[in-house]
């Protein structure tokens, strides 16, 4: 498949502006739009509103936040052809990337629910993804030759969010483990000791991965632990361990913000 002639960016943030930066470096002509007053990446075009920026665009990548991706899509709909893609991937409950499909399809445009497996900081388009919707195999077989590990879960909005969200749990789980148990080896003093533990079982740039990234994302995280502690209660699953690690998360958080 030959490479989308533009591509909108909807959030052009941390992830957005890499994501963007790496389509523009591949010769993709990238429009974006962001509310915020961040730095536009170089090549892109940026518009004032999603309706704009996604008017001609064949693909449409939504990676604003969690809070905001429902308002985004229903700003960006006025601009999608029937011939679009809209691609979510934002971390988010999966009834709410069935509820923006539903908009979505009313426009005559495809969906694909996106769930990015990685730190998107680093990788970039190298980001391992799982897709699902009726649009997964379409955003696959567009972002797959562009160095992006697709695996394609199936034709239902919300699986990949689903997936995401139980893969969270382990992960901000093991984060929220390796934060305290380090806060109270640097109280005991042995706080070098017990870092050179973690890591030989772990690994070192996992052990780093998990300590920088709470700190610096420790509210998006808390709500992504919102959306998974409701997800094992509609399971029937007690998120014990899901509620301990976003308290922890919420500490971080609010260490951020003094």
């Amino acid at each position: 498949m030959k490479p989308p002639p533009l591509v909108t960016v909807l959030g052009l943030g941390e992830a957005g502006a890499r994501i963007a930066a790496d389509l523009v470096a591949l010769g993709i002509a990238v429009s974006g739009y962001d509310p915020a007053t961040v730095t536009t990446p170089d090549g892109v075009t940026r518009f004032d509103d999603p309706a704009a920026a996604a008017s001609g665009s064949s693909l449409v990548v939504a990676l604003t936040t969690a809070a905001t991706a429902l308002a985004a899509a229903e700003e960006a709909l006025p601009g999608l052809s029937e011939s679009a893609l809209y691609a979510d991937l934002n971390t988010t409950s999966p009834a709410l990337k069935r509820d923006i499909a539903s908009r979505v399809r009313e426009t005559g445009a495809a969906f694909a629910d996106v769930a990015l497996l990685g730190p998107v900081s680093t990788r970039g388009l190298r980001t391992p993804a799982l897709a699902s919707g009726p649009g997964a195999r379409r955003f696959a077989d567009t972002f797959e030759p562009l160095g992006m590990p697709v695996e394609v879960v199936s034709d239902e909005p919300g699986d990949a969010a689903a997936r995401k969200l139980l893969r969270s749990v382990f992960m901000k789980g093991l984060a929220a483990s390796v934060l305290e148990s380090l806060a109270a080896a640097e109280a005991a003093g042995h706080a070098g000791w017990l870092e050179s533990e973690i890591a030989a079982v772990i690994g070192g740039p996992l052990c780093e991965r998990l300590v920088d990234g709470s700190r610096r994302h420790a509210a998006r995280r808390v709500d992504e632990l919102g959306a998974a502690r409701d997800l094992l209660r509609d399971l029937g699953v007690e998120p014990r361990i899901t509620e301990a690690s976003a308290s922890v998360l919420v500490g971080l958080a609010g260490k951020e913000s003094d």
